[in-house]
């Protein structure tokens, strides 16, 4: 079914979308197909696959979409990304993490390469016309950033363009360096729309309201916005003597006082490199009010941790989860239809609100 949301390209002029878009149980369906499956998810990291002929089952966005995906590195190293039912009846093909030569379904014994592609089948030597390349099975494009993974089921789009975009300004970092620390995990959950998050972190526009001491470590009045075609960037400025990245001098930013830069990546990814490394936030919908958000943090520079705009998170998080779910109940009312952007301040929010029009409407 096609939507026909309208956003105005011109910011002054345009509306956010609709009471409609958060509160229709057809239009939070519609997102799985028409966003998610057309865009790219952060899937982990090589840490998965760390050895040759490893495999590791997962299902991408469990409890929304239940997509059974599997990750595999081949005797050549390579990493793959691959639907993990196989092609005979459906059935689960792989079930636990570990070290495998060949995927075997358990059902009829079905075997493929850790590429995907088909390899035997028992009692098949009269069936005509096979194998056929359905046969084998779906591998979703992969990509690699540093020791993070990316697989987008039917993407309208290649990351490598986001990835370009981000590497504009953190590429002078050591991704390979940056070691996963599971103490700093955590799950928070959001009695609130998904993408209504997504709008809170969109703009830095609530911080002096909200945030007391992120808005006493950031001059938010240099905090700045910058657009690309499926990501943005906001920068945030140091107020005083915080902690700041160390810029190479041909850097675009080289000589400015950077606390932080927080990339969002559509639809529902965040990326908030500070000195000492990067918090990974994924924002996955549970249901059209209840989010689920995971903060996975790779450290660099652990003599960086607890100082300036990367410190505090936990507090940060709490309070945007408090005017997040307020939004919520208040999009309940009868009263409210939609709202209108600041220029200066809602640029991301806009551009969010077109992305998800342009998408529906397809």
């Amino acid at each position: 079914m096609g939507y026909h949301f309208h956003i105005h390209s011109d910011i002054t002029k345009a509306e956010t979308l609709p009471t409609s878009f958060y509160i229709d149980p057809e239009i939070f369906e519609a997102l799985k197909k028409d966003v998610f499956y057309k865009s790219w998810q952060w899937v982990g990291d090589t840490n998965l696959v760390h050895e040759t002929q490893n495999s590791h089952p997962f299902v991408l966005l469990d409890g929304f979409m239940a997509e059974p995906v599997l990750l595999t590195k081949d005797a050549n190293d390579t990493i793959h990304c691959l639907s993990n039912v196989c092609t005979h009846r459906g059935n689960l093909l792989v079930n636990a993490a570990g070290k495998t030569k060949k995927l075997i379904c358990g059902y009829h014994g079905r075997r493929f390469a850790l590429d995907g592609k088909f390899e035997h089948m028992p009692e098949f030597k009269e069936t005509k016309d096979f194998p056929r390349p359905c046969d084998s099975l779906h591998q979703f494009p992969v990509r690699q950033w540093g020791p993070l993974l990316f697989a987008g089921l039917n993407p309208l789009f290649d990351f490598q363009e986001v990835l370009d975009n981000m590497n504009e300004r953190v590429g002078f970092l050591p991704l390979d360096e940056f070691k996963l620390d599971k103490s700093r995990d955590k799950n928070y959950m959001v009695n609130a729309h998904w993408a209504l998050y997504c709008d809170n972190y969109l703009e830095g526009f609530h911080i002096p309201f909200v945030h007391e001491d992120l808005d006493a470590v950031l001059d938010y009045g240099s905090y700045d916005t910058i657009l690309y075609d499926y990501c943005n960037l906001q920068i945030g400025y140091a107020e005083g003597t915080e902690e700041v990245f160390d810029l190479p001098e041909n850097h675009p930013d080289f000589g400015k006082q950077i606390a932080a830069y927080y990339y969002w990546v559509f639809p529902n990814m965040m990326f908030n490199f500070y000195p000492w490394g990067v918090s990974v936030n994924l924002v996955q919908p549970q249901a059209m009010n209840k989010t689920k958000v995971s903060f996975v943090s790779y450290v660099y520079d652990k003599t960086k941790l607890g100082k300036g705009a990367g410190s505090g998170l936990d507090k940060v998080e709490l309070e945007d989860e408090v005017v997040v779910e307020g939004v919520q109940k208040g999009i309940q009312s009868q009263f409210y239809k939609a709202g209108r952007f600041s220029p200066m301040r809602e640029k991301g929010v806009h551009h969010f609100h077109q992305l998800l029009a342009q998408f529906l409407n397809t």
